[in-house]
């Protein structure tokens, strides 16, 4: 039945491509602009280098300087501090890719992994900063609270999780120990190089797809779920709309922080081998999207003018 069920469905999304050929070309043209233009040249090097990093051990000499703090604040081992720094820094799917590297390589324990993928896989400060409030909303005083909100609800919605996760975090520990020597070689070098092509061609295979599709629904009547398939696309959709600013402002820091279901996609290609769970990472998205949305209501009412 589910087979069934997943042919029908790929049956008519094949036959809708071909009666709206023009809103599929738009669509696929806006993807591979969008992942041409700004995902390679922004995503890319950091894919190349964090393989690099993990691929060498000198991952272990970089979470070795931020241990001291992040260990404490959230709560994790030692490896995992790169993991949250590259989240929170990098942007989707990056931090997904780490965590997921670092469960494959035996340096955190799969529930770790899960434990972070709840809150560090996040919306880069260069896309907020370029995209979000210079490009779409063009509010430049929005810069600094914009990026508060969208880096304090994660922060604070690992302190919920936490309570959750803590004890399966401190019981269970890889099963090896990694060795903390630096190894480099060409090999690595090759393997990281292609790794990364392979991370960032999946990346815009998504991009692509869910463009047509945003292209295809947004002469539906009912279209208001339209900036969750893809928030490139979803945000300046957002942004035109006749709506009062508070509720733009609210919608677009909510939808940035739950990320769409285009990087849902993204993530789960990251995790899908090293047996994360993807169901639980919705649900806690979704959670940290409504704080998102509170402290921008917050903002807004009582400390925006």
């Amino acid at each position: 039945m589910k087979q069934l069920l997943s042919v029908a469905t790929l049956s008519i999304l094949f036959v809708i491509m071909l009666v709206f050929p023009q809103e599929t070309f738009r669509g696929a043209s806006n993807g591979l602009l969008l992942w041409y233009q700004t995902i390679i040249p922004t995503l890319l090097p950091f894919i190349i280098m964090s393989n690099l990093l993990i691929q060498s051990n000198a991952v272990y000499y970089i979470s070795r300087i931020l241990a001291p703090v992040i260990k404490k604040l959230f709560c994790v081992s030692h490896y995992s501090c790169y993991a949250i720094i590259v989240g929170f820094l990098c942007g989707y799917p990056m931090g997904a890719k780490v965590i997921a590297d670092l469960v494959a390589s035996g340096y955190i324990h799969k529930n770790e992994g899960q434990y972070l993928l709840s809150f560090c896989n996040n919306t880069s400060p260069m896309f907020i900063i370029s995209f979000i409030v210079l490009q779409s909303l063009k509010k430049p005083e929005l810069i600094f609270p914009t990026l508060l909100i969208l880096f304090i609800s994660p922060i604070f919605c690992s302190l919920i999780f936490r309570t959750y996760y803590k004890n399966m975090i401190i019981s269970e520990r890889p099963s090896h120990s990694a060795k903390k020597e630096l190894h480099f070689n060409f090999c690595i070098f090759d393997t990281c190089i292609m790794n990364g092509f392979e991370t960032i061609t999946k990346v815009g295979g998504y991009i692509i797809l869910f463009s047509i599709f945003f292209s295809l629904c947004r002469n539906l009547p009912m279209n208001h779920f339209l900036p969750t398939l893809e928030i490139s696309n979803g945000i300046p959709w957002i942004t035109k709309q006749s709506l009062p600013f508070h509720i733009k402002y609210t919608f677009i820091l909510a939808l940035t922080s739950f990320g769409g279901f285009c990087t849902i996609a993204q993530t789960y290609s990251m995790i899908h081998k090293t047996k994360l769970a993807i169901f639980p990472y919705i649900i806690q998205k979704l959670i940290t999207s409504m704080v998102t949305s509170l402290l921008a209501i917050c903002y807004i009412y009582f400390i925006h003018q």
